[in-house]
């Protein structure tokens, strides 16, 4: 809620400390290794928060306020859309600072983002145009473009199928399959509801669930839609 971080007893649901960013925190995401919370927050940075002593131990600064960003699980970087700057930034954990910015291939407003570490490729959703940019992150460099349904705002790479589900608020969940790491393939498009463009992939459930907004006759749900 607005600039607060509050961390919770994952038993007991207690509150065990809150964190003020000052404006606007937004994404969340967990480093494993170093026991690290990062929180996108205010016209642009990255709280860096140690969760077991319930307090922020440093930021990082980008250039404006950061959408959807993406942790590689087995190296130190963190992928950041920054839609109001045009890019993506790159920055290095280990040193807690910026190293990179990526364009987007004149693709805009980037907000939502999938990685597939194995192949080094970074999955953008851009909304103008209503494109998914398929980035190297070896190199920044765009391997593909690939025209999508509009208003994404959440993407998800299957890692075992090697697909990227696209969640869109046009009403569609576009699902691609990835031949290779530089060429997709459009499997199908799927309806949902207008404004339905928040959900999540639980590769353990093969199971993707979208959030439907209460628009008109349609009342807000959480649909599962299972992956096979």
């Amino acid at each position: 809620q607005g600039g607060i971080c509050q961390i919770y007893d994952g038993k007991s649901y207690q509150q065990l400390a809150l964190i003020n960013l000052g404006d606007d925190a937004d994404n969340v995401r967990y480093d494993q290794t170093a026991k690290r919370v990062y929180v996108g927050y205010g016209s642009g940075g990255l709280a860096i928060v140690d969760p077991a002593a319930g307090k922020q131990v440093g930021s990082i600064k980008l250039s404006a306020h950061p959408e959807s960003f993406q942790l590689e699980p087995r190296g130190k970087r963190i992928f950041v859309n920054v839609p109001n700057a045009q890019h993506v930034a790159v920055v290095d954990r280990a040193q807690a600072k910026l190293i990179h910015r990526w364009e987007t291939g004149f693709a805009f407003a980037n907000f939502p983002m999938a990685l597939d570490e194995t192949e080094h490729r970074l999955f953008v959703g851009c909304r103008t145009p209503a494109r998914l940019i398929v980035l190297k992150t070896d190199s920044g460099e765009v391997a593909t473009r690939l025209d999508i349904s509009g208003d994404v705002d959440d993407v998800f790479y299957d890692a075992r199928r090697r697909r990227v589900y696209a969640i869109c608020g046009a009403g569609k969940i576009d699902v691609l399959e990835q031949k290779n790491p530089d060429t997709y393939q459009l499997l199908t498009k799927i309806d949902t509801a207008s404004g339905a463009r928040t959900g999540i992939f639980v590769p353990e459930l093969d199971t993707l669930f979208v959030a439907l907004p209460h628009r008109g006759s349609q009342p807000a749900e959480i649909r599962a839609y299972r992956v096979e």
